[in-house]
C-alpha cells in the first residue's frame, strides 16, 4: 500500500503541477501576452476564459478515458492520462505571443488548455481507484487520501518555480521569457512519471471483474443511465471545493497584484503557506473519514465555507501578508476538510464495472460548477473601490447548493458489520454499490 500510495501521489502532483502553472501564468502574465488589445480587465477576464476552457474539457475526458478505465484496466488511464497533459504543458511553453503570430496566439492556446483538461479529466479516477480497490475497508480512506495531497505538491511545485523566477528575474525578462520555463519543466516530471506509472499493476477488483466476465460493456451509457442522479448530487457536492480553491489560489493572486499592489512574490508567498498546510492536513482529515463517516465530514466542510467566506475577503482587503494567510488558511482547511474524503466517497457510491467513468465525471463535473467560473465571476463582481463582498456572496451561495447536494447522498463509512457502512443504500465495496 505504502508503493501504491505514493505511485499515485507523485502521479497526481505531476499532473496538477501541469494544471496549476497555467492558472498561475493566468493570474499573473498571459492577459497582457496574449490579448494585448483588450483593457487590463477584459485582459485578465479573457486569461481567466482560456483558464476555464480546461475545466469544461475535463468531463469530456473523463467521459474518454473513464470507460477505457472500467473496460481495460485502470493502469492504462494513468499512462494515457500523464502522456496528454504533459505534451499539451510542454506545448504552452512554446506557444509564441500575440505581438508575433496574432490571433493564433491565444486560439493555440486555448486548444493546449483544452487537452490539458482532457488529460486531468482521467487522471483522478484512475489514481483514486489504485488505492481504493487495493486497500482494506477500515483504512480505505487513510490510503485514498494520499492521491488528494498531489494536487498540493503539484500547485507547491508550481508556484514554487513561478516565485523564484519572479523574484530573481526582472519583470521584463519575466514576461519575455521566464514564465514559460515551468511549462518546460513539465516534461521531465512526466517523463519521471511515464516510468513510475509503467511498473504499476492493475487492481485486484478489475482482474477480478476481468475473470468473471463482469466488465460493462458499455460504461457511459450505463452511468448516464442508471446513475445520472448521482453524478449531478456529486458534481453539486464537490463545487463548492473547487470553488474556493480557485478563489484563493487564482483570483486573489490577481486581486492582489492588480487591485490592491502587493507584491506578486509575497501573494505567492502566503498562498503557497496556506497551501502547503492544506496538505499537511490532508491525511489527518481522510483518516477521520474513515472513523466519523465521509459525508459529515463533507458537510463540516460545507458550514465551515459558509461561516469563513466573509471574513476571507475582510482580511484580503488588508494587503498584510499574515492577515491574507490567515484568510486563505481557514478557507483551504474547510476545503480540505471534505476533499480529503471524497477519493473514498466517490467510488464507493459506484459499483465497479462503472466506478472509473461514474465517479470521475461526478468529480469533473463540479471542477466546470465551481473552478471554471469563479475566477471569472469573482473578477466581474470586484470591480470599484470597496471590499468585493460580491466574492463572498458568491462563494457562500455555492457553499450552500452543495450543503443540500451532500444531505441528499448517503454516507459510506465502514462499521464492523459493513465494511463500508451508511444506509442501506449502499452496499459494500467488494459487491458493489447501488446508487444513493
Amino acid at each position: 500500500m505504502v508503493r501504491l500510495a505514493a505511485a499515485a501521489l507523485a502521479g497526481t502532483a505531476i499532473e496538477f503541477y501541469d494544471f496549476f502553472v497555467y492558472g498561475t501564468a493566468a493570474a499573473l502574465v498571459l492577459g497582457p501576452l496574449f490579448f494585448p488589445t483588450f483593457s487590463p480587465l477584459a485582459g485578465t477576464l479573457a486569461a481567466f476564459g482560456t483558464f476555464a476552457a480546461g475545466f469544461v474539457s475535463r468531463p469530456l475526458g473523463a467521459m474518454l478515458l473513464g470507460p477505457l478505465g472500467d473496460r481495460h484496466g485502470r493502469r492504462p488511464v494513468l499512462i494515457a492520462s500523464l502522456l496528454l497533459t504533459g505534451v499539451a504543458t510542454v506545448a504552452v511553453g512554446f506557444v509564441p505571443t500575440y505581438d508575433s503570430i496574432g490571433i493564433a496566439a491565444p486560439a493555440l492556446l486555448l486548444t493546449l488548455r483544452f487537452l490539458q483538461g482532457l488529460g486531468l479529466g482521467g487522471e483522478w479516477g484512475g489514481a483514486v481507484l489504485l488505492t481504493v480497490e487495493h486497500a482494506p475497508a477500515g483504512r480505505r480512506g487513510l490510503w485514498s487520501g494520499f492521491p488528494q495531497i498531489g494536487p498540493s505538491i503539484g500547485f507547491l511545485l508550481a508556484n514554487g518555480t513561478m516565485l523564484i523566477l519572479s523574484a530573481t528575474l526582472s519583470d521584463a525578462a519575466f514576461r519575455s521569457w521566464g514564465w514559460r520555463v515551468p511549462f518546460w519543466g513539465a516534461g521531465l516530471l512526466v517523463a519521471a512519471g511515464l516510468l513510475l506509472r509503467a511498473q504499476l499493476t492493475e487492481t485486484p477488483q478489475f482482474r477480478e471483474l476481468a475473470e468473471r466476465g463482469e466488465r460493462a460493456a458499455a460504461p457511459l451509457a450505463e452511468v448516464v443511465r442508471g446513475h445520472w442522479r448521482l453524478v449531478l448530487l456529486t458534481a453539486g457536492g464537490l463545487a463548492v471545493g473547487y470553488a474556493v480553491f480557485y478563489a484563493v489560489t487564482t483570483w486573489s493572486l490577481a486581486y492582489g497584484t492588480e487591485r490592491l499592489g502587493v507584491d506578486r512574490t509575497v501573494m505567492l508567498g502566503c498562498i503557497m503557506a496556506a497551501v502547503a498546510v492544506k496538505g499537511a492536513v490532508t491525511p489527518l482529515a481522510a483518516h477521520l473519514g474513515d472513523r466519523f463517516g465521509r459525508r459529515p465530514l463533507c458537510l463540516l466542510g460545507c458550514a465551515a465555507t459558509v461561516v469563513w467566506m466573509f471574513p476571507l475577503i475582510a482580511l484580503l482587503r488588508t494587503g498584510e501578508p499574515p492577515l491574507m494567510f490567515l484568510g486563505f488558511l481557514g478557507a483551504l482547511l474547510a476545503f480540505i476538510t471534505l476533499f480529503a474524503v471524497t477519493s473514498a466517497y466517490l467510488p464507493e457510491l459506484y459499483e465497479p464495472r462503472v466506478r472509473c467513468t461514474g465517479a470521475g465525471l461526478g468529480y469533473n463535473l463540479a471542477g466546470v460548477l465551481g473552478g471554471a467560473l469563479t475566477p471569472i465571476v469573482a473578477t466581474a463582481v470586484s470591480q470599484g473601490d470597496g471590499p468585493p463582498w460580491g466574492v463572498a456572496a458568491y462563494l457562500t451561495a455555492v457553499a450552500l447548493l452543495s450543503l443540500g447536494c451532500f444531505a441528499l447522498l448517503p454516507d459510506t463509512r465502514p462499521t464492523a458489520d459493513r465494511p463500508t457502512g451508511g444506509r442501506s443504500a449502499v452496499r459494500p465495496l467488494e459487491a458493489g454499490e447501488a446508487t444513493a
